[in-house]
């Protein structure tokens, strides 16, 4: 699996390759077929993997049963991925300029017109 693919394209990819094994006589068991999932995910899943292995037998591990626990913890990662970037953008500092001017009624109402502006903005 590639870093950057979902396990639904990952599990595809998968299927059709022991569809064609099969079809050249190569038939693998329900229990082959687990481990060998487990085995092509990235580094970033081994936490998961070593979860499955410790709390479930591997020998009577249903596929479709995988396949869900993989999309559940899949969907769970995203979502703390974007509370992250959601927490990211809220920290953002916005930084204004100042500069010094001589007073004049004028500059009041440029003044007011600049923090109009900003409010607006912001």
């Amino acid at each position: 699996m590639n870093e950057n693919k979902d396990i639904k394209s990952m599990f595809s990819r998968f299927t059709n390759i022991i569809n064609a094994l099969q079809a050249l006589d190569k038939i693998y068991s329900n229990s082959e077929m687990v481990r060998k999932i487990l085995s092509c995910l990235p580094r970033s899943w081994m936490p998961k993997v070593t979860a499955i292995e410790e709390a479930k037998n591997l020998n009577v591990l249903a596929l479709e049963d995988l396949l869900g626990s993989l999309m559940t913890h899949e969907l769970s990662m995203q979502k703390k991925d974007d509370d992250e970037e959601k927490e990211k953008k809220k920290k953002k500092i916005v930084a204004l300029k100042s500069s010094q001017t001589e007073d004049s009624e004028d500059d009041d109402d440029d003044d007011e017109e600049e923090l109009a502006f900003i409010t607006r903005r912001f």
